[in-house]
């Protein structure tokens, strides 16, 4: 995955790994009116077209897998059942993604459109679409803000504990990348891992928590009566075929969907060129800008495209994925050295993150103090 090393695009930049700006010139609203004003267009009918061409590719590589896979000869069961993970997995992915866009009224003109098709993918793909509508809401308002955001926030050196330093070697790094991307949204939904440290425990499915306002707390409930519904489909799938099928068929590709969703975002936040702002430095557009577009070849356009438009999406996070190349584009001439796309293969870009960014400290010698970049042990 990835297209490694071409740099044909001249704001990539001859060192990926240079540390972008803190002091932009521009505003949102310069940035704004250098996109085209269909870019911000939402159609349903638009936007319906991607779910069910999606929906009708999954159901092809389910009834492929259900009806084929069973009669192969033995030595090919166990290639054929991994491709059709990945597959169907990578599918499901721009699906899921369609359903992160609902939940930034993406979708449609219509708020409530957007939350019905949003609740429904969210809950077939096991994320509780309100809850984790409300909180990637504040990850986005607080962006690399060490005191405010939602996730994805690192320690500085004198936090960092003594298991990041027993595992800084590369057993230690693919156990880390292993644990981080299998159990890594599952835990940060039950237990907040990584995420933002409040006065008390906080889940994502306690509509008590102190992620959440008041006026939220009934659609957690919903997001959770959807989770109940979804169990007790998967209990009578399993009664009727057995836990075997519906760990192959449903339960493996969700966790394909997890695994991928953990691994664009961490991407996407976790970059040695990339700034983190304590409170006395940290502004939204500094935060906003503070990510990284991330090239995974093939699956761009099997993911929607979520994947190399991320910094407009944190700039502008309601134009919808059919429009966000040709908004990147259009503002990539402002933006200028403050854009950056990494086209680091995807493996190899993986691999250096765990390595390389580890903890952040402000640079000593800077008259920027509340700027943190990142540093390896």
């Amino acid at each position: 995955m990835g297209a490694g090393g071409r740099m044909s695009d001249p704001f990539e930049g001859d060192n990926i790994l240079q540390r972008v700006p803190v002091d932009p010139p521009f505003s949102l609203s310069d940035l704004k009116r250098a996109i085209p004003a269909h870019c911000f267009e939402r159609s349903v009918i638009h936007s319906s077209y991607y779910v069910v061409h999606d929906l009708i590719i999954a159901y092809v590589f389910y009834f492929l897998a259900n009806t084929y896979i069973p009669v192969l000869p033995t030595s090919l069961v166990y290639l054929a059942w991994p491709v059709y993970w990945f597959c169907q997995a990578s599918i499901l992915t721009g699906l899921w993604v369609i359903g992160h866009e609902c939940g930034h009224h993406a979708f449609s003109e219509y708020q409530w459109i957007d939350d019905i098709v949003g609740f429904i993918l969210h809950s077939a793909l096991l994320t509780p679409y309100f809850s984790w509508k409300y909180s990637h809401r504040n990850h986005h308002a607080n962006t690399n803000s060490l005191d405010n955001d939602e996730v994805y926030i690192p320690k500085r050196k004198s936090k960092v504990r003594i298991y990041s330093k027993i595992l800084n070697n590369p057993p230690g790094r693919v156990f880390t990348l292993v644990f981080r991307f299998t159990l890594g949204f599952p835990l940060y939904l039950l237990t907040n891992i990584s995420g933002k440290k409040y006065e008390r425990f906080a889940n994502h499915f306690d509509p008590l928590s102190p992620i959440f306002t008041e006026r939220e707390r009934i659609q957690v409930v919903v997001s959770d009566l959807g989770f109940i519904a979804l169990f007790y489909v998967i209990k009578l799938l399993v009664a009727a075929k057995g836990a075997a099928w519906v760990t192959r068929m449903y339960l493996l590709p969700v966790l394909g969907v997890h695994i991928f969703f953990v691994l664009i975002t961490y991407l996407h936040h976790t970059h040695l060129s990339l700034p983190h702002y304590d409170s006395t430095e940290w502004n939204w557009i500094r935060g906003a800008l503070s990510t990284i577009d991330r090239d995974f070849g093939f699956l761009n356009r099997v993911f929607h495209d979520v994947t190399h438009t991320h910094v407009l999406h944190h700039l502008i996070s309601y134009i919808p994925h059919y429009h966000a190349k040709e908004a990147r584009d259009a503002i990539k001439p402002v933006l200028g050295e403050y854009y950056k796309i990494d086209r680091t293969p995807i493996f190899k870009a993986m691999w250096r993150e765990a390595k390389e960014c580890i903890y952040i400290e402000p640079d000593e010698d800077s008259e920027h103090k509340g700027v943190y970049w990142y540093h390896k042990l």
